[in-house]
């Protein structure tokens, strides 16, 4: 069974990208988060990264909606 939290450095993994760069989304509030622990370390539900990827996968087929119409429209 897969762990329900998991911490920045396997969301970072997750994600390809940096420590520093997934504790960049945490602190903009663009991926969920919660403190546990006395160290207060950092913490991602399994489910809250899913959504994320789901919101980054919509946001970018609308970013390439609007380059495609933006290209028809200039072509016109």
């Amino acid at each position: 069974m897969a762990a329900r939290f998991i911490p920045l450095s396997e969301v970072a993994e997750q994600l390809s990208i940096s420590a520093s760069q997934a504790y960049a989304l945490v602190r903009s509030g663009e991926l969920r988060a919660i403190k546990v622990g006395g160290r207060g370390q950092w913490r991602v539900e399994q489910a809250e990264l899913e959504a994320y990827i789901a919101r980054k996968y919509k946001e970018t087929e609308w970013e390439i909606a609007q380059e495609r119409a933006a290209a028809a429209s200039s072509a016109d």
